[in-house]
């Protein structure tokens, strides 16, 4: 059985080898990702929609409960205070002065103050109790309508998941293979140029003179370093490992012998004039 090569016994062609495998390996990866477009933050947002929706029909209900306590409250207070009125009108026949007659006039007065002071309260608390029902209404229809999207969001991402699944599942495993064939700190530095690549491109190959990830021409004798594979070679505008193409199993036309020119010579004419 043959011994399985460490990641540290591994040559620097080996290595790039190993990176340019698992680098189309993760594009393949972020294609299936594609393919999914934003359905996944859409599918988020409405979920994250509806439960604020939810939580602020809940502050609306606790509110409209609160309201109705005070308004039970209020309607006790009336009662209270229109008994109170009552009473002293009855004490008015057995007055003895002007002064407990005043004192009782001043009481009645007070009470009927309370009585329409607590009416007002009343009558804005039913307001405010109309409207949060309204928006508790609002809220709710709202909530239908996102779950309308939400349940064809959702549709349409598990139909997507389900016909990539068992591909994207065989390119994870694969991608776990060549990242255990690479060295920790190699692995890392490919990772980081990764993630800071808008394409997620970390190794690209040479394309005509130039870095295949910015397109920036590379001057020849780094072009030389990095056909002859002895170290790692990174562009110097944007980071990125370059390899050359042959590495990456890409075939590239030999550059056609230019023609040589042929001379032209011009002929001149005389015309020939009749004397």
């Amino acid at each position: 059985m043959a011994k399985k090569t460490e990641p540290t016994e591994m040559s620097v062609e080996q290595k790039l080898k190993a990176l340019f495998q698992l680098q189309t390996t993760l594009s393949e990866i972020d294609r299936i990702k594609t393919l999914r477009g934003e359905l996944p933050l859409e599918v988020q947002d409405l979920e994250d929609e509806i439960e604020g929706l939810k939580t602020r029909v809940n502050k609306y209900e606790e509110e409209i409960a609160g309201l109705n306590t005070d308004q039970q409250a209020r309607l006790e207070n009336i009662k209270k205070a229109e008994a109170l009125i009552e009473r002293y009108n009855k004490q008015l026949d057995d007055v003895k002065n002007n002064r407990e007659y005043d004192m009782l006039m001043k009481e009645i007065e007070f009470q009927k103050y309370e009585i329409d002071l607590l009416n007002k309260r009343t009558s804005e608390a039913a307001d405010k109790i109309d409207q949060r029902q309204k928006d508790v209404e609002a809220c709710k229809a709202t909530i239908a309508e996102r779950q309308e999207d939400l349940d064809v969001k959702r549709n349409e991402l598990d139909e997507i998941v389900a016909e990539t699944k068992s591909e994207e599942e065989k390119l994870r495993e694969k991608a776990k293979e060549y990242e255990a064939q690479i060295d920790e700190r190699t692995l890392n530095s490919f990772k980081r140029i990764r993630r800071s690549s808008r394409n997620g491109l970390g190794i690209v190959y040479v394309q005509r003179d130039a870095c295949g990830g910015c397109f920036n021409k590379i001057p020849p004798q780094r072009q030389l370093d990095v056909r002859l594979r002895k170290k790692m070679i990174v562009c110097e505008y944007c980071g990125r490992i370059l390899i050359d193409p042959e590495l990456a199993g890409v075939k590239t036309e030999a550059p056609k012998a230019e023609k040589p020119k042929r001379k032209t010579t011009r002929k001149t004419t005389k015309k020939k004039t009749e004397e």
